[in-house]
């Protein structure tokens, strides 16, 4: 089943001046249920799409069509909401709230789609649990390793029951041992509840172990 379909996407930034294109003509499809890589050098683009995908930014030309919706074409208001409703995020410098113990930066999505507290709370500590960080619960962002911060921003992405989990560069701050068990625990994750899972990454292991990867080069898919 056809989830994403991306046609003719063009994204450059002006400072100035000064025009640095990123993206130039890309075209791809996502299937419900995908594990796909977005591979390719820094610069490339990979970040820009994924912020494209999850609605963080608009693109110059092309659309995006979610199932039978352009959302390039939302609203401010709807593009908010979509977001919240059917986009997990987990970012390369995990952007957890400091000042929130684990199973609060868990929660906090849910918080926001005014998911009623102890059905959030229950969600929020059984994938901490699962995720292999019963010890952390009531631990913030400064009391946890890289790993373990990462595992938070995963849960943290899949608490609110997403359709799709963006991931830039998931692998970039952590040693061998913790990326592959982050990488497995996704896969996991995708196989049991059918999420779809996209990453920007030039990590050689995460490209391995996508079911489907798209290569970029100078802002254009060369696979």
């Amino acid at each position: 089943m056809k989830l994403i379909e991306v046609k003719n996407l063009h994204k450059t930034y002006r400072t100035g001046k000064i025009r640095t294109p990123a993206l130039n003509g890309v075209d791809f499809t996502i299937g419900k249920g995908d594990f796909v890589s977005i591979a390719g050098p820094s610069g490339s683009g990979k970040t820009t799409l994924l912020n494209l995908l999850g609605a963080l930014d608009k693109p110059d030309k092309g659309s995006i069509i979610y199932k039978d919706t352009d959302i390039t074409s939302l609203s401010l208001a709807s593009l908010s909401e979509f977001r919240l409703k059917k986009i997990g995020f987990v970012f390369q410098a995990y952007n957890l709230i400091p000042t929130l113990t684990a199973l609060e930066n868990t929660e906090y999505v849910m918080l926001l789609q005014g998911i009623e507290k102890t059905k959030r709370r229950t969600i929020a500590q059984n994938l901490l649990m699962k995720l292999g960080l019963g010890d952390c619960i009531n631990k913030r962002p400064s009391q946890l390793s890289g790993g373990q911060q990462q595992r938070v921003a995963v849960a943290r992405a899949i608490a609110s029951g997403p359709e799709i989990v963006l991931a830039d560069e998931p692998t970039a701050n952590l040693d061998s041992k913790n990326a592959s068990s982050l990488i497995e625990i996704m896969q996991q994750l995708n196989e049991e509840r059918n999420i779809t899972f996209i990453f920007s990454t030039h990590d050689r292991m995460v490209i391995e172990k996508a079911k489907r990867v798209y290569t970029l080069r100078d802002g254009k898919i060369i696979n």
